[in-house]
């Protein structure tokens, strides 16, 4: 009987670990448009203005600030799949707004207030070169932000994730969820950290001196890396920004059924389009979503800006 029984245990195991096989899968795949956002994001905040050394230090430290995000937004969200599903959806929209906010906020300061943040980029360059100054409370307010949008952007994950477990046992919603967390994590900062090392893998290359002809490929190599770098750096800060209005306003236009409608329509006609039909129904919501995005972060811009001068107003 012990055997038999023991044996029911195995099976009831695989066919569980079989499941929460599959069914990671799914949700993987459901959360790689994320997973791509995330990492623009993420690589954006944490590229530049960090010396050399201390690039995989910072990055090692919004890596297990992930992971604590994603140890609160597990249970909280299959708690509140449980008790409470209608507060998830509003829930998503708010920390949607938040991202549009600060993509908005990021690109206003930047060129309302140019002499300033060029001012404060040559400071810090400065302070980058000079070894007797301490600039750790930058890197802990670069790790702040970096680790307070992750948090956002990991609940976007856990909640689809969620979506496509929300029928089955709680052990396997679990199972699925703790993979899928730790998968994204360690794909998303795994991939940052290749990033922000570019340069240094490009320098590394080029010492070789040798004149053969794998030492040859190895620096044209280096100096590829070496000059794509910063390339990559633009590009990513303009994709970090970008992602910040995409996913936010998918939070909201998923949120409003008035969206949905205009989304479908708008998908329609863009596929009886002569010209490129297939091509514009993928991207036709993207644009949808990137414009509610843009527009809800510039009116909340201008909204807390406008707040801001009533309350000095009246403290003066």
């Amino acid at each position: 009987m012990a055997g038999a029984s023991l044996l029911t245990l195995l099976d009831d195991i695989a066919m569980l670990l079989d499941d929460v096989a599959v069914l990671s899968k799914v949700a993987a795949k459901k959360t790689a448009g994320v997973l791509g956002d995330d990492l623009a994001v993420n690589a954006e905040q944490l590229s530049g203005g960090l010396k050399a050394d201390r690039e995989l230090p910072v990055v090692w430290a919004v890596f297990k600030g992930s992971m604590l995000n994603k140890a609160i937004l597990v249970p909280i969200a299959l708690l509140l799949s449980y008790f409470l599903p209608i507060v998830i959806m509003p829930l998503l929209m708010l920390g949607g707004a938040y991202l549009c906010y600060e993509g908005f906020e990021k690109v206003w300061h930047k060129f309302s207030h140019k002499e300033e943040h060029r001012e404060q980029h040559e400071k810090h360059v400065v302070a980058l070169q000079d070894e007797t100054i301490d600039i750790t409370l930058y890197e802990k307010d670069k790790i702040k932000g970096a680790i307070r949008t992750d948090f956002i952007l990991s609940a976007e994950i856990i909640i689809i994730a969620l979506g496509t477990v929300a029928d089955k046992p709680i052990t396997t919603q679990i199972s699925v969820l703790i993979f899928i967390a730790i998968l994204m994590t360690i794909g998303v900062y795994g991939l940052v950290a290749g990033i922000v090392k570019i340069d240094d893998g490009g320098l590394l290359l080029i010492k070789d001196k040798s004149v053969n002809l794998w030492a040859k490929a190895k620096r044209a190599l280096g100096y590829f890396m070496i000059s794509f770098a910063p390339k990559l750096m633009k590009f990513l800060a303009v994709a970090g920004t970008v992602a910040m209005w995409l996913v936010g306003g998918s939070l909201i236009t998923h949120g409003v059924p008035a969206f949905h409608h205009i989304i479908e329509s708008s998908t329609n006609f863009a596929g009886n389009l002569p010209v490129l039909p297939g091509l514009l129904v993928v991207i036709t919501p993207l644009l949808i979503d990137l414009l509610v995005g843009f527009i809800l972060g510039a009116l909340l811009v201008f909204i807390s800006l406008a707040i801001m001068k009533v309350v000095k107003k009246t403290e003066q």
